[in-house]
């Protein structure tokens, strides 16, 4: 298994993609930090991409290397949680979510986390590659 949270911390910019009622949609997101095979972003609760989490949490979320070896995609659920402790690290350990959302407790600050079930990475040299999580 390649170590694909690795890769997110390098990298932690990319395009998470969701499902609504009229087809896939993409954002721009950023990975905050990771447990386990729980991989954590966050957003604010009266945006869309809330809701469409909320009616369909099976997303994947998409980065690469500026020399695109590897792109790295990894699938999964989305999950939110309202634990504290983990909304208090992703303050802490982010300055632009630190001065969006300000403290862990704020009612709009939204975290969740995509419990990877799959990866796949793409380079020039070795191709396409599939894991299971």
């Amino acid at each position: 298994m390649i170590d694909y949270v690795s890769i997110l911390k390098q990298h932690p910019n990319g395009v998470l993609a969701t499902q609504d009622g009229k087809g896939v949609r993409t954002r721009v997101f950023q990975f905050q930090f990771a447990e386990g095979d729980k991989l954590y972003f966050c957003t604010q609760n009266f945006k869309p991409v809330y809701e469409q989490l909320k009616a369909n949490p099976h997303v994947s979320f998409c980065t690469y290397t500026e020399d695109f070896n590897p792109a790295l995609s990894v699938s999964g659920k989305a999950i939110f949680t309202e634990d504290a402790t983990l909304k208090t690290r992703a303050i802490e350990g982010n300055p632009l979510i630190k001065e969006i959302y300000k403290t862990a407790d704020n009612p709009i600050f939204a975290l969740f986390y995509i419990e990877a079930e799959d990866v796949e990475t793409f380079t020039f040299t070795e191709g396409s590659k599939k894991y299971k999580v």
